[in-house]
């Protein structure tokens, strides 16, 4: 679902609600929330989109992302619909240019590395660089270390990632695009963590994504799908 006249800028409807152009009144939504998944090509950026937008695995070989793509998906959260508008980045360099004009109106933003590709991970200190330079301050950043279910070919520790993420400050699980480990919590996360922004009062404690993940990865028994 590649289109180029595709864009970032939602509209609104006469109802108060925010709907994009193409949104039928069947999708109608009340907050809107702009995700980019971003890291190296190959980290399975594109598959852990597909699992959570259409619960199905790309197996085999297909074509890199060029440049951006995009889904939308209507998530409820206690009630209140919000629709991600999510952004699927190539992660060659030569479309960091690219990439780097939609990091502005992001409102969260998924970095993904391979637990089976050591590079992917030794590159995370320099997308978060990135993230630095051309992001809102206020961006929510979440790392994970995606194809967590390639047991045998795992060359990065979940406690390296733990690690990493610490000492940024970003929150971290795994995932896995094939099996859907942990791929809707991270989603989810995102989603709860808009709406109580959008909803807050003063009086209210701030939401908190790491400590959400903790919780919820405890209450299914550490890696929900």
């Amino acid at each position: 679902m590649k289109d180029s006249n595709l864009s970032p800028r939602d509209s609104y409807a006469p109802n108060g609600f925010t709907r994009n152009a193409s949104t039928t009144s069947a999708e109608v939504y009340n907050n809107s929330c702009k995700v980019m998944l971003i890291g190296d090509s190959g980290s399975g950026k594109t598959c852990l989109l597909v699992r959570f937008k259409d619960g199905a695995f790309l197996s085999g070989t297909f074509i890199s992302t060029v440049g951006i793509d995009f889904r939308n998906k209507v998530v409820d959260v206690d009630g209140t619909k919000v629709k991600l508008q999510i952004w699927d980045t190539a992660g060659q360099e030569r479309f960091r240019s690219v990439t780097h004009a939609y990091y502005r109106d992001a409102h969260a933003l998924l970095l993904l590395y391979d637990v089976t590709n050591k590079n992917s991970f030794d590159n995370i200190r320099a997308w978060l660089a990135e993230i630095n330079e051309y992001a809102q301050e206020d961006v929510v950043i979440m790392l994970l270390g995606n194809k967590a279910d390639m047991t045998a070919e795992r060359v990065i520790r979940k406690e390296e990632g733990e690690k990493l993420a610490k000492d940024h400050n970003v929150a971290f699980m795994e995932t896995s695009a094939k099996t859907g480990m942990n791929v809707d919590l991270a989603f989810m996360a995102i989603a709860r963590d808009l709406k109580m922004k959008k909803t807050r009062k003063p009086s209210d404690p701030a939401f908190n994504v790491a400590e959400y993940i903790t919780k919820e990865q405890q209450t299914s028994g550490c890696c929900g799908s």
